[in-house]
């Protein structure tokens, strides 16, 4: 088939390459050895993140799920309980780590995206003693992959924190997009921050840069974390190279997340009379279909959308994600519109 013009990536916002810009910024970073502590520009991203979050240290890793697997493991010993929502990135999408490689044991609540219940949760706790296997961390999405991007409410956190707090128990948060909740809701990031006792935040989603996450913690959870993520394979050398780059995102393409959220409620608005999305549910830059009122299914909306040079991707059997980034422009919306609408409107 006729190409109908430039391949419009809409699968997610890892895709994003490194602009003229950051690869700039990439060629003339200070670099050293950071297994031994000594690259300056990994240094200076590691302190400036854990200062935007209000705590003392974070620690720089080459992906989000190690980043999340660290953490967990700093807040859950071997044999301890982890509670998260059963469509958990941590538990769904990182290939069973934390059982594997941190021995932890997990349960969750109902699959519900953002929306917690926190009382649902507390209830949930179970303490140490008898042949039980005590709850000893929460683990948070913000944003929600499988929720379409949704933001958990910061009084929900707060309300989660105070459960936390009573039954003495741990707060993780994957924050991979937390980002985007900070420019939807308003909340500072240093206000998240003070809510989780860990977290985990991405420098190569929303934000752009080729890769990286960081594990963000107290000064000695750092120090622990350091050990976790040699042992896991994770130590780097000169990595500047990409700490720059990370830190020309968090620089440059925080508030300009914004954009992508106005071109995803785009894309909701123009699908929503087709049923298969309610824009007022899209708060962020991914957008879910459901196709099961329809006669398509993911896969093959994906494989018809891609004949078109649209890309999706197929999440569950009859749901699909669109995912706006800062290489989709206003004339790659107006074309994944046309596309998508027009195999919509030949099933309706």
């Amino acid at each position: 088939m006729a190409s109908v013009g430039p391949v419009v990536d809409l699968r997610s916002d890892t895709v994003t390459r490194p602009s003229t810009a950051m690869r700039q910024a990439m060629a003339a970073a200070l670099v050293g050895d950071d297994v031994f502590g000594d690259d300056p520009t990994v240094n200076a991203l590691e302190a400036r993140v854990a200062e935007m979050f209000g705590h003392e240290a974070a620690l720089f890793a080459p992906s989000g799920t190690m980043a999340n697997q660290i953490a967990l493991q700093l807040v859950v010993p071997p044999g301890g309980e982890l509670l998260a929502g059963g469509d958990a990135h941590v538990l769904v999408y990182e290939m069973g780590a934390a059982a594997v490689i941190g021995g932890i044991s997990s349960r969750t609540w109902g699959s519900v995206g953002a929306d917690l219940d926190p009382a649902q949760i507390a209830s949930m706790v179970r303490k140490p003693g008898g042949y039980t296997v005590a709850t000893r961390a929460v683990a948070v999405e913000q944003t929600h992959n499988l929720g379409g991007g949704s933001v958990v409410p910061l009084p929900t956190l707060q309300a989660l924190r105070s459960v936390a707090d009573e039954a003495d128990i741990a707060l993780h948060c994957d924050g991979a997009r937390i980002w985007h909740a900070h420019v939807a809701d308003g909340v500072p990031l240093a206000a998240y921050g003070r809510l989780f006792d860990t977290l985990s935040v991405c420098l190569s989603k929303g934000l752009g840069a080729p890769v990286g996450s960081l594990v963000i913690g107290s000064a000695e959870r750092i120090a622990r974390a350091r050990v976790i993520r040699k042992r896991m394979g994770g130590g780097m050398r000169q990595v500047g190279i990409l700490a720059a780059a990370a830190d020309y995102a968090l620089t440059n393409n925080i508030v300009r997340l914004a954009e992508d959220h106005e071109r995803a409620q785009r894309v909701a608005v123009a699908l929503a009379k087709y049923g298969v999305v309610d824009p007022a549910q899209v708060r962020t830059n991914l957008i879910l279909l459901d196709l099961s009122d329809t006669k398509l299914d993911a896969a093959g909306l994906v494989a018809r959308a891609a004949a078109k040079d649209v890309h999706i991707a197929a999440m569950l059997p009859h749901l699909a994600r669109v995912v706006v980034h800062l290489d989709i422009d206003d004339n790659a919306v107006d074309q994944a519109i046309a596309v998508l609408t027009g195999i919509l409107a030949e099933e309706a």
